[in-house]
């Protein structure tokens, strides 16, 4: 064979910080001893996977093409490692979630996981959709957990649960009284809204076709806590998940609303790379996420 696994481990390291420095950092090695990894993978071949621009390295289209084969070579080889010190299949994994997720439902998933492999280390990101999308196209997560729609041809995106948005108002708004909303009232009414780029604020926008240009966003938040609080001090009203306000509204501190004619179901999906090698680890998850919310 004529490439090394350091030699990948120092390719890949560059393809996240496009920087020698860093990579070495990462790697705990010398950056001349890097930077010759590098040199010798590519003379090796007589290819070069990087464009060097002033000190920054900008992966190309060889490079890219590559990448995908490198990274699952190397969690394979991970595993392999695992298996020979007879510690089982890696339970390594690198999981994002978006914020309704992150914060109300992947934490209880890490604690069922790390409860039935002690040997588990699970690193959570908390993200948007868009951040979460990101990283998995690049290769800084193994799994993501989305509440957004999303489409790429280097992703599966595949379907997990079903979860509902909720508009809502405070104990005394004028709405609570009233229960149900029509779009005229919608319309009359200021909102406080996740930012776009969300899976919250998609899901809220596609609810509200036709209707959109005429609502008045009067705050746009990125926190679920955040936006609660301020519909709690009556600085509008809000959408966000059901599982995101069951709490508030046993508590009294915020009101279900109503909407006639707008359909607020949307669904929550899993989103890996396509050409992401998927150990035991990525199965494991999934199926307790499956088992949590079936």
């Amino acid at each position: 064979m004529k490439f090394s696994l350091r030699q990948l481990q120092v390719f890949t390291a560059l393809c996240h910080s496009q920087n020698m420095t860093r990579a070495a950092e990462q790697l705990n090695m010398s950056q001349s001893a890097a930077s010759s990894a590098l040199k010798e993978l590519e003379q090796q071949f007589d290819v070069q996977l990087f464009d060097r621009i002033g000190k920054r390295l900008q992966i190309n289209e060889r490079g890219r093409s590559l990448r995908p084969h490198v990274e699952a070579l190397l969690e394979q080889a991970a595993e392999v490692e695992f298996l020979l010190e007879d510690k089982g299949a890696s339970s390594s994994l690198k999981v994002g979630a978006t914020l309704t997720i992150g914060n109300y439902l992947a934490v209880g998933i890490m604690a069922k996981m790390m409860q039935q492999n002690k040997d588990a280390e699970i690193n959570l990101s908390v993200a948007n959709t868009s951040e979460i999308t990101a990283k998995v196209l690049n290769f800084e997560l193994d799994i993501g957990l989305i509440e957004g729609e999303v489409q790429h041809p280097d992703l599966d995106v595949i379907e997990w649960c079903d979860d509902q948005l909720v508009v809502f108002c405070a104990p005394d708004h004028p709405f609570a009284k009233t229960g149900t909303l029509n779009d005229k009232q919608l319309k009359q009414t200021s909102w406080i809204l996740r930012e776009e780029g969300s899976g919250t604020r998609q899901a809220f926008d596609r609810a509200m076709h036709g209707l959109l240009p005429s609502l008045t966003i009067a705050h746009e938040l990125q926190h679920t806590e955040a936006i609660k609080r301020a519909v709690e001090a009556n600085l509008g009203i809000g959408c966000l998940s059901k599982v995101t306000l069951e709490d508030a509204f046993k508590r009294g501190s915020l009101v279900p609303l109503t909407v006639k004619g707008r359909d607020f179901s949307r669904k929550f999906y899993f989103v890996l790379h396509k050409k992401k090698y998927r150990g035991a680890s990525i199965g494991q998850w999934m199926e307790l996420c499956r088992v949590g919310n079936s």
